[in-house]
């Protein structure tokens, strides 16, 4: 290690420390009251949900959720039946050189690197009626990925294309039919966005999507921490690792959602097509041989008392072409090979897996979340990410606090875990399509999140943020890893 280096990691090792601590004061801050006076404007109610039960209750409202509009640098389009919007985001990251007595084909590099990640994507849409619109929108990834995406389960940068070999033309990533049937004659407020142009809704109704989009559009949604262009940029910070949702290399599957939404509570189906390989970007279009359901109960109740709050609960099942961690290392061990979890002949398999999100308004602008998430863990981890069971929790406070209303900040932290099979078949060799170090030292990958939103100009948004990663890819002989990172955002 040169000379450079090693300054360049003492520096890297003794300002996170400085960063880390100052995030921990900035929160203990946030957290006490502040003197009562009148905000800038009231942070708006998630655009999902409904009114509390208890009228007489006056509720804070909560941190903006990614569903809503922030300020942009055009003006959208108002009182019409289209939509048109867009959004770029770039997010530089780098970490130093950390400690690896050995690497495998799929470590994160422990050598120092750098990679930009970059996501454009064009919004459109048009209402045909009072209950039927179809959405459109075309999306550009490119750049990099540290390591090309390999080596942790919770990877740092929620946007990276983790294929380098895929095209870096624009291509589709939705295309909705999007109907409303009313279930009753009252009507609520509903914020115009990219996912919905109506500006009321029926309290009581059902909503059906059919097209191609992604699963945690309507999914494990959570106003704090779902959101890469302005809040966390980890995997299993922002969504549920544990949750190996259907989705195509880029996140995206074609299949139907059902949402039947009443006063206090909802309840949702979905189904999706399954990737032909493990994060493939080609889906089998026979549903009866691969395929996926999601089921989400939410309630919008919270714990503490007249403070608002949500909580959901999310159950899936996938049928693919998955592996079985414990046949290959069988197999393997009887034909003194390394284990590989692809070689087996076309087969479905299960794989299920359950889910709670939680969030908490804590204060007029301080909200806390937490994720819980549970796999069976035998089968192949297939789409998302190679987690079998995480816990997060965080918080998320709103800039209005601080008379900055479009500003952010944020601290979560993760732990995730993977069953004994899989455990086994990664110490065997074996490689995941996302982890394998050749060995495995077993050990909870663990991750610190920060990051801090500024609102520059107009629709401009810079972010400063770092991760502190404990065991990268469950491997206790690796790491830890340091990961700080520069946003810059665009809404337009």
């Amino acid at each position: 290690m040169s000379f450079a280096t090693t300054m360049q990691v003492l520096f890297f090792q003794r300002n996170f420390r400085v960063a880390l601590a100052a995030a921990l004061v900035a929160v203990i801050f946030f957290a006490v009251p502040a003197p009562a006076q009148q905000p800038d404007s009231p942070a708006p109610q998630p655009s999902r949900g409904e009114p509390p039960a208890d009228a007489s209750a006056v509720p804070d409202p909560p941190v903006p959720s990614a569903g809503e509009n922030p300020e942009s640098t055009f003006p959208h389009l108002t009182s019409t039946r289209f939509w048109l919007s867009g959004q770029a985001n770039f997010i530089f990251q780098t970490h130093p050189d950390f400690h690896a007595p050995y690497s495998g084909p799929h470590s994160l590099n422990p050598r120092y690197e750098k990679a930009t990640s970059r996501l454009m994507t064009l919004y459109t849409g048009v209402r045909l009626n009072n209950s039927f619109e179809v959405l459109v929108d075309v999306e550009e990834a490119g750049g990099a990925a540290l390591t090309t995406g390999l080596g942790l389960a919770g990877n740092t940068d929620l946007d990276i294309v983790r294929n380098p070999l895929l095209s870096k033309t624009p291509y589709l990533a939705r295309c909705m039919l999007h109907k409303v049937f009313a279930l009753s004659k009252d009507k609520v407020e509903s914020q115009r966005s990219f996912f919905s142009l109506f500006e009321e809704l029926p309290r009581r109704r059902l909503e059906v999507r059919f097209g191609k989009f992604s699963t945690a559009d309507f999914f494990d949604v959570n106003s704090v921490g779902s959101d890469t262009h302005f809040q966390f940029t980890n995997w299993t910070i922002d969504n549920n690792g544990a949750w190996d949702y259907a989705a195509d290399t880029r996140g995206y599957t074609v299949g139907a959602t059902a949402d039947y939404e009443d006063r206090n509570w909802g309840f949702r189906f979905g189904e999706g097509l399954m990737p032909k390989v493990a994060n493939g970007i080609d889906l089998v279009w026979k549903p009866w041989q691969a395929h996926a359901e999601n089921f989400e109960y939410e309630l919008r109740h919270g714990v503490i008392p007249k403070k608002p709050g949500t909580i959901r609960l999310l159950a899936y099942t996938n049928y693919a072409n998955m592996g079985i961690y414990r046949e290959q290392i069988i197999k393997a061990a009887q034909q003194d090979t390394t284990p590989d979890i692809t070689a087996h002949p076309w087969h479905s398999t299960r794989k299920y897996g359950f889910g709670v999100n939680i969030e908490q308004n804590l204060t007029h602008y301080l909200t806390a979340f937490a994720r819980f998430g549970w796999d069976n863990g035998k089968t192949e981890s297939f789409a998302y990410t190679e987690v079998d069971q995480t816990f997060a929790e965080g918080v998320g406070a709103n800039g209005a606090w601080w008379h900055r209303k479009q500003d952010r900040a944020g601290l979560a932290f993760v732990s995730n875990g993977i069953k004994k099979d899989h455990q086994d078949y990664l110490a065997a060799g074996g490689l995941g399509f996302l982890l394998g170090d050749g060995r495995l030292n077993y050990g909870r990958e663990n991750i610190l999140e920060t990051y801090y939103t500024v609102h520059a100009w107009r629709g401009i948004y810079l972010a400063p943020g770092v991760q502190h990663i404990v065991n990268p890819g469950y491997n206790r002989d690796r790491g830890p890893v340091i990961v700080p990172s520069f946003r810059a955002h665009i809404e337009f």
